[in-house]
């Protein structure tokens, strides 16, 4: 997975003023959390941060103002019409240890002829993992699966050391049949004699 180092800086104002004089500098409020202690507020970088974020579940090696620690993406609010970054929340871990996380499903692959659907019934498979070995994205073979077919956690090939976090019978994907769309020419049909039954009346 990667790791991507960031400096960070502690944080002593809060409220919406100090958050909007953060952002104006291009950087992004943050807190750290984990481990039973007391949240960590911070400043962090918005570039690099927005960068690092582009990876799920990326490890980020923290230096805060020469202390270093790791943490991942718990969550990450954005503004809704510009998209940057408005605050973030980390989670601290450490190497070695297990965490829940949710790794992203990709679809590969052709489905059977017929125009079916793929549905993603879930876009991403809780994982438990070690901190600084969580996957980046679980590849799943659609090729030639026809209407009807699914795939279930338990099909999904993970690496040593990460176990599912989810029932092995849960569905992940599924193909669902093509909806059959009547010809336009029988719709025409059908309603030219209720046009007329409703002219006689």
């Amino acid at each position: 997975m990667s790791e991507v180092k960031i400096s960070a800086e502690l944080r002593s104002e809060f409220g919406k003023g100090a958050a909007r004089r953060i952002r104006r500098d291009n950087k992004v409020p943050g807190v750290l959390y984990g481990h039973g202690s007391d949240p960590i507020h911070v400043t962090l970088p918005g570039h690099d941060l927005l960068m690092a974020l582009r990876t799920p579940n990326v490890l980020l090696a923290l230096d805060i103002e020469g202390k270093k620690e790791l943490a991942i993406p718990k969550a990450a609010q954005r503004d809704p019409l510009k998209g940057f970054l408005e605050h973030v929340d980390l989670l601290l871990v450490k190497r070695g240890e297990k965490v829940t996380v949710e790794v992203p499903v990709q679809a590969e692959g052709e489905l059977a002829p017929g125009g079916n659907l793929l549905e993603h019934v879930l876009n991403a498979l809780p994982v438990e993992a070690e901190a600084t070995h969580i996957p980046e994205s679980f590849a799943v073979s659609v090729e030639g699966l026809e209407a009807g077919a699914s795939v279930h956690a338990k099909d999904i090939e993970l690496p040593k050391g990460v176990t599912l976090a989810v029932d092995e019978d849960a569905v992940v994907l599924q193909v669902l049949a093509a909806q059959a769309e009547e010809p336009a020419a029988e719709a025409e049909e059908a309603e030219a004699p209720a046009a007329a039954e409703g002219a006689e009346a």
